[in-house]
């Protein structure tokens, strides 16, 4: 237009825009698809904390990464973090998680309380202080009707300890549905068949809920606690730092799930609300007492009689160091049991709160192991007293003797006699190995003995 002759104005009444604006087009101050930026980039700050971090993980979910700046300080919005991310191409590429995208997913509408899914995530690589080996196992309970999800940290995946997590998520999340869904786990039914095992349908008959196994190889028959298993993992247990404990870990996702989790959006009814809003309004039965469940797990007796449980230490009696032992717990019950490698019961305590970090030492345990370190030592032999007055003995004053004379050059006293003669110093020598001076010549050509000779030198 402007080459065909239109004046600025014209143009600007044509297009229905700002003179200023055609006017700095034209004039090349402003680009096509290009936004003049409202203010400071606040991205530029966080840019290369966001580079390093997408370096050393390819992976990380761009809202947990979000959560991190905003923790630096970050004040910009998702939208404008995410953008920023693109533009400037800090993600590095990844050919296989390309290849695996465009698969077809059907919906499925829950009823509100009508089913919870359950499922483990295998952890790997916890912090060493666990105890844990090398794996951890989360297990994740979901209510697909609202969205709310929590999970319980374990150390192993048998049927115990399956039953006290099931006890511990229900708990968080408010009770209990209708029905439990599980995939084909070897502790919840065959999964060959498919069929409920009979020692877990005592449970069920316990809770009274109904047990639904999925089909083989359809994970996205529970799809809500795939997706809350994949949050688990790439939100929460990639920044888990390696200096907390398993209690500190398990305090922090309850933490994040009612803080993050809970607060996403849902809608009903055009209307904005939120998992936690979701969740408040959905109907839960009440949880009995936990099923009673016999917990066993192995550990290892310390120098000072002591025995690592949940977070606690426990007695037992002296004698026991370095074995191994299993500590017994019946869900429900407020005791413990420690028992020896040869199924003998060392020790019962009263169960202290898990976490609390509280040593429990039976009066009879105190007073063993004292007499134990008592009688490590003779009884003849007093407390060491760093203060006393003790001279050198006689004996050692007899030997300083003889290390003096020694390297004074002279035949210590008591030892003649063994075939060797007098020290010779080293100055001695020294002085043969000087040029020999004139009567020192004469002396050499004299035909004298050799001892006339050895004395001269």
């Amino acid at each position: 237009m402007r080459k065909r002759g239109w004046s600025i104005s014209a143009i600007a009444r044509h297009l229905s825009r700002n003179r200023r604006t055609i006017r700095a087009y034209l004039n090349g101050e402003r680009e096509p698809g290009k936004r003049r930026p409202a203010g400071l980039d606040a991205f530029a700050v966080v840019e290369e904390y966001c580079r390093i971090r997408l370096r050393q993980d390819p992976h990380l979910q761009a809202t947990t990464l979000f959560e991190e700046v905003a923790g630096l300080g970050y004040a910009g919005g998702y939208s404008s973090f995410t953008r920023a991310i693109r533009e400037r191409r800090l993600r590095p590429h990844c050919e296989p998680c390309h290849q695996v995208k465009g698969r077809d997913v059907a919906v499925i509408d829950h009823e509100p309380g009508a089913e919870t899914q359950w499922d483990w995530v295998h952890l790997p690589d916890p912090p060493r202080e666990w105890g844990w080996r090398r794996e951890a196992y989360l297990l994740v309970g979901s209510l697909p009707y609202s969205g709310r999800w929590r999970g319980w940290l374990s150390g192993r995946q048998d049927q115990p300890h399956l039953i006290q997590g099931l006890h511990q998520v229900a708990e968080r999340l408010g009770g209990l549905t209708l029905g439990w869904r599980f995939d084909r786990m070897s502790t919840v039914c065959d999964p060959k068949s498919g069929q409920v095992l009979a020692s877990f349908a005592v449970v069920a008959k316990h809770y009274g809920v109904s047990v639904a196994i999925c089909p083989p190889r359809r994970g996205q028959r529970k799809g809500s606690v795939e997706k809350s298993n994949d949050m688990a993992a790439q939100r929460w247990w990639r920044t888990v730092a390696d200096d907390v404990t398993a209690e500190q870990a398990q305090s922090s996702l309850d933490a994040w799930c009612a803080r993050t989790a809970d607060m996403r959006v849902r809608w009903k009814n055009t209307q904005k609300m939120t998992v936690a809003t979701f969740a408040d309004a959905e109907p839960l039965a009440a949880l009995p007492q936990p099923f009673p469940a016999v917990l066993s797990v192995s550990r290892m007796v310390s120098p000072q009689a002591l025995v690592a449980f949940e977070g606690n230490f426990y007695s037992v009696p002296p004698g026991h160091r370095d074995q191994q032992v299993t500590v017994t717990r019946t869900l429900g019950a407020a005791t413990i049991d420690i028992v020896s490698s040869a199924g003998n019961t060392l020790a019962r305590h009263r169960l202290e709160p898990v976490g609390a970090h509280a040593i429990v030492r039976s009066a009879e345990h105190v007073l063993a192991l004292e007499k134990a370190v008592l009688a490590a030592t003779s009884d003849d032999r007093g407390p060491c007293r760093r203060k006393r007055r003790i001279p050198p003995s006689p004996q050692a004053l007899a030997e300083a003797e003889q290390v003096r004379a020694r390297l004074a050059g002279q035949e210590p006293s008591g030892r003649s006699g063994d075939g060797i003669g007098g020290v010779v110093d080293f100055a001695a020598y020294a002085a043969a190995s000087r040029p020999l001076g004139p009567a020192a010549a004469r002396a050499d050509d004299s035909s004298g003995s050799p001892e006339q000779v050895t004395s001269d030198i």
